[in-house]
C-alpha cells in the first residue's frame, strides 16, 4: 500500500515488528547525557542539518539542557511509560494530538507534516505515546534533517533523513496493520 494512503489510517505495530524496531534506525551514541549531547553537538556542527527533530521526553529535555534547541520536539510527558514533569519550553508553538500506544494516527502524522512547514519551533504534545511517531518523522522530514530519539538504557540514536532511511522506514510502515475504520 502507498504511504499516502497509510497516512490517512490509524496504523498498529504488529508484534513481529517490535523486535525489529529495537534496532537503532541510525547511529547509536552510547553514554551519559553529557557525553551523548557532546557527540550530538559535534554531529550537528559536522552535518549542518536543515532541521533537528527530537522524539521523546528524555532526549528532548537533555537537548535543551545542553543548549541544543530542536526545530520540532515530540513528547508525551512520560519516560519509560512513567509520568514525568512536562518540559519547560519558551518560544515553541504547541500542538496537541492523540496517538494511543503502539499506533500512528492520521492526526499525529498531519501535525508532524505541518510542524515541518512552520518557521517557528514546534512542540507536539502527544496524549498517548510518541515512540512510533519517529517513523512518521523520518518519512516526512526534509532531506538532510537529523532525527534524534532515545535508546532506552543505552543512549541516543541520530538518524539522517535521506533516501535510504526513508526506504527502510517505509518498509516498516507498510508492514503495519491499519485499524479497521468504524
Amino acid at each position: 500500500m502507498k504511504i499516502e494512503t497509510l497516512r490517512e489510517q490509524t496504523l498498529v505495530l504488529p508484534l513481529e515488528l517490535r523486535r525489529e524496531l529495537k534496532n537503532p534506525l541510525g547511529t547509536l551514541i552510547k553514554g551519559s547525557p553529557k557525553d551523548t549531547m557532546r557527540e550530538l553537538t559535534a554531529a550537528i556542527q559536522r552535518e549542518k542539518p536543515v532541521l533537528v527533530i527530537s522524539v521523546g521526553d528524555e532526549v528532548s529535555r537533555n537537548m535543551l539542557k545542553y543548549g541544543i534547541k530542536p526545530n520540532v520536539m515530540i513528547v508525551d510527558n512520560k519516560v519509560m511509560r512513567e509520568e514525568t514533569k512536562p518540559i519547560e519550553t519558551t518560544g515553541f508553538d504547541v500542538v496537541k494530538v492523540r496517538n494511543p500506544a503502539g499506533t500512528m494516527t492520521p492526526e499525529a502524522w498531519r501535525a508532524i507534516k505541518e510542524a515541518f512547514r512552520k518557521k517557528r519551533p514546534t512542540r507536539i504534545l502527544v496524549d498517548g505515546e510518541e515512540d512510533l511517531l519517529t517513523l512518521a518523522v523520518i518519512m516526512e522530514a526534509p532531506e538532510k534533517a537529523l532525527v534524534v530519539y532515545g535508546q532506552p538504557r543505552e543512549g541516543i540514536v541520530v538518524t539522517k533523513a535521506n533516501r535510504d532511511t526513508k526506504q527502510r522506514v517505509g518498509q516498516i510502515v507498510r508492514a503495519m496493520q491499519p485499524l479497521p475504520q468504524s
